[in-house]
């Protein structure tokens, strides 16, 4: 049997000399590149459709249609519009000292970018930086989780219909062919994941200076003020959590509500679920749980809250309960929960939300900042009061007031976390410059009073330097 994992550094080293051949492709090329990708995916919907939906169980046609095909299709339409301007030198101020030079900042494509995409989102969340390297002028590797083999295999076919293995290629594998894949010296390695896994993907690239960005994820709360609309509020949360069954990296993963409206959230949320996803276990808009393993993962979360005294409410609406073997896990509250619970400790990305009570918006922000920083913040009601204090006072990766989710559909807006949340961030021209280097470029004229400073130093030197002083 081929191995992928020995073969990966002869295909490195063909990307490596084929953009040294070609270290900064023209516009026409890279919008051909753009154009290519962007048919792979018109061309290819129904089949990636299908292989996202074998590899969950059950992941209902819309939510690829719009959580993947369509945020892909936007990234391309938008990188393609912008590009040209991306792409185009920028004359920066310069000093009086410098006078009479001229300083500018020519962006170039750093060269092999690897980028290592995730499961839950297996095609945008692989596609999405591959056209952001692609645009910036790079040679893309990609390797794609083996949780999600099909569409895996169906990504590496598609590109290589399409590009050549020294453009652009796919590289499929289990966690032997990740750890290889990651220790390859990249000029930019991009990883989508959990933290854990981030952390060892960021000392592989450590060995040998591999620049990173890490789109992590982390517990991302929902704060409800007193004022806010429950009829508003629930099935905005559901609509946010309940995506994918959960298992999306910026989906709210708990709630902080006023105590004495926790019941009330409760009730409204349970209405919200009954209205969106009536009958969990046999609607085809529910989405599956990936894998007998995250399964697992999750009930004993539950199981680990119920034991420490939270209160299980199971918002489904049907008879029957839901069968394990189907992987499809009731959306699930946990009420009065603490921080000694794993759910309130790991990330859970799954239809479980904890809902934990407050006595005031002091008291939530002071909850939000104890624990590491977040992918996103979500926030509801309060007004520009509330507004202002989240933005002053917590700090996330990205912020939705009064809804979840669609601060990362606008691709005028960086993605990406902070702290333990990430490194870096992508989308639109930041996604760009990710995968670019901004070269500083100074012109120095034939006559120019900085000349003026050379050795041997003396009086010369003296004035000439008080003189810059002065104009600095």
């Amino acid at each position: 049997m081929r191995s992928v994992a020995r073969d990966l550094p002869a295909l490195f080293a063909a990307q490596r000399a084929a953009f040294a051949a070609g270290p900064d492709p023209p516009l026409g090329l890279r919008l051909d590149r753009l154009d290519r990708l962007a048919a792979l995916v018109a061309e290819g919907e129904n089949e990636i459709v299908s292989a996202v939906a074998a590899d969950f169980g059950v992941r209902p046609a819309q939510e690829t249609r719009l959580a993947e095909l369509f945020m892909i299709d936007v990234g391309l339409r938008h990188a393609r519009r912008h590009l040209a301007e991306w792409m185009r030198p920028r004359r920066v101020a310069t000093p009086l000292y410098l006078w009479p030079g001229r300083s500018s900042i020519v962006r170039q494509p750093v060269g092999v970018a690897g980028v290592i995409s995730p499961w839950n989102y297996p095609v945008q969340l692989a596609l999405v930086p591959a056209t952001a390297a692609l645009a910036a002028g790079n040679r893309v590797l990609l390797k794609p989780s083996e949780l999600t083999p099909r569409t895996a295999e169906l990504l590496e076919r598609l590109v290589a219909a399409r590009f050549a293995a020294e453009e652009f290629a796919v590289v499929t594998g289990g966690p032997d062919v990740g750890e290889a894949f990651a220790r390859l010296p990249f000029d930019h390695l991009f990883f989508t994941g959990s933290t854990a896994v981030g952390r060892k993907i960021a000392l592989a690239a450590a060995e040998s200076l591999t620049p990173v960005t890490l789109e992590l994820g982390g517990k991302s709360p929902a704060l409800v003020d007193r004022d806010a609309d429950f009829d508003r509020v629930a099935p905005r949360l559901v609509a946010g959590k309940l995506l994918n069954a959960g298992q999306t990296c910026i989906a709210p993963d708990y709630v902080i509500a006023p105590e004495e409206r926790v019941e009330a959230l409760v009730e409204a949320l349970r209405a919200s679920v009954a209205a969106l996803y009536p009958r969990p276990g046999a609607n085809p808009d529910y989405t599956s749980i990936v894998d007998d393993r995250h399964y697992a993962r999750l009930t004993a979360l539950v199981a680990d809250a119920q034991a420490k005294g939270a209160r299980v409410v199971t918002l489904d609406a049907g008879d029957e309960p839901l069968p394990a073997s189907a992987r499809r896990l009731a959306p699930t509250l946990l009420v009065g929960v603490r921080d000694d619970m794993a759910a309130m400790r790991e990330e859970i990305f799954g239809p479980v939300l904890p809902i934990e009570s407050c006595a005031s918006l002091d008291e939530a922000i002071a909850k939000v900042n104890a624990r590491p920083r977040p992918l996103a913040l979500y926030a509801f009601g309060g007004g520009a009061r509330l507004r202002g204090r989240v933005l002053r006072e917590t700090f996330a990766g990205g912020v939705t007031f009064d809804d979840t989710l669609w601060h990362f559909s606008n691709e005028e807006l960086p993605f990406g976390g902070v702290g333990a949340s990430g490194i870096g961030a992508y989308h639109g021209e930041r996604g760009f410059l990710t995968f670019s280097h901004e070269k500083a470029v100074f012109a120095q004229p034939r006559f120019a009073l900085a000349w003026l400073l050379r050795p041997p130093y003396g009086p010369r030197f003296d004035a000439v330097l008080k003189i810059l002083r002065r104009i600095a």
